[in-house]
């Protein structure tokens, strides 16, 4: 055996092994609750897959915990957090780009989590994760476009050649003539436009079965900031005559009993919201254009101020499971 797989877990692994029990034990109330709601039979047996996937990276996770003496986490509880007895919430087309969505997530946290890893045991746990998540996705991709349903970026034709920048007019943008997008710019704008549209129309869903006022509040303020980035990325998309249709607002059904507990919506959003600022400020970066860039930042500033409120709710409620830490030193001086 390897030196090295019997030292003990640094704090980044520790950290994604936390996140990763929390995750896993979330995405299984969500493939359950899914299970019970939809007919397709070949989406019933991806959800089928995913509780099982879910299942085996929990018990993995409690081992790894448990071989440490670290505190198992709390996490979601099936007979707790979710309702399978609940109507649908949100249609069967709705719910393959829902779950397509979540996977994706799933997939950029297991590629980071991987780099974090050093400790071999730990290195092959999320290699076998990122390998079963990555297969998981490209069913879900395949479901989607077997379907019709996958929405692709848009189409251009790009100019023939190589070609470099002459004119510093490729970095303005905010006042007088625009340059046209380039394919990264359209990337980031189509894909975050993509993922607010969806992001509206679950906020829709949630803020009707919130149990809690104040999370019906919450969810509320969150479909109008999604429908409002929505727009702004709609916008963008235009001036550069390219599509930008996109909602899912009628694939919500009038349901108002609540699937999962307030506790997993919240964890749920707010996790979230958390990726997306990643994603708003790798797309600030790697958009030449200021006005593209100042955009993304401006936007970015709102949902982080949306997040924290998120998270003084969770703190409220005590529904925020704080991540293992060390000794507060002075804290046991001071006794």
């Amino acid at each position: 055996m390897n030196a090295n797989q019997n030292s003990a877990l640094s704090s980044a692994e520790i950290a994604q092994l936390w996140s990763g029990y929390l995750n896993s034990s979330m995405s299984k109330c969500i493939f359950l609750y899914f299970s019970y709601t939809v007919e397709d039979q070949k989406l019933q047996s991806m959800l089928q897959e995913g509780i099982q996937i879910s299942d085996a990276h929990l018990q993995k996770l409690t081992g790894f915990f448990e071989n440490e003496g670290i505190s198992v986490p709390y996490g979601f509880k099936a007979e707790e957090d979710v309702n399978t007895a609940a109507p649908k919430l949100f249609s069967e087309n709705f719910s393959l780009h829902f779950l397509y969505n979540y996977v994706m997530f799933a997939v950029s946290f297991y590629a980071l989590a991987k780099t974090f890893a050093v400790r071999p045991d730990v290195v092959e746990y999320f290699n076998n994760c990122l390998r079963q998540v990555n297969e998981y996705e490209t069913k879900l991709k395949n479901m989607l476009l077997d379907k019709h349903l996958y929405i692709r970026s848009p189409h251009i034709i790009p100019v023939k050649g190589p070609s470099f920048v002459e004119s510093k007019k490729f970095m303005g943008g905010m006042f007088g003539d625009k340059r046209p997008l380039n394919v990264i710019e359209i990337t980031n704008i189509h894909s975050n436009l993509k993922r607010n549209a969806l992001g509206n129309s679950i906020m829709i869903g949630f803020s009707q079965v919130a149990r809690s006022k104040e999370v019906g509040q919450f969810m509320v303020r969150g479909r109008d900031i999604a429908a409002k980035h929505t727009k702004v990325f709609s916008q963008m998309l235009e001036e550069s005559y390219l599509p930008a249709s996109m909602s899912w607002d009628m694939e919500v059904t009038d349901s108002t009993t609540p699937p999962f507990s307030d506790k997993l919506m919240m964890f749920m959003t707010t996790s979230l919201i958390a990726l997306s600022a990643g994603i708003y400020a790798t797309s600030a970066a790697s958009s030449a254009r200021k006005d593209i860039s100042i955009t993304f930042i401006r936007l970015s500033a709102e949902i982080a101020s949306y997040a924290e409120d998120g998270a003084k709710i969770l703190i409220k409620n005590g529904w925020f499971e704080e991540p293992p830490h060390p000794a507060d030193h002075d804290e046991l001086a001071n006794k």
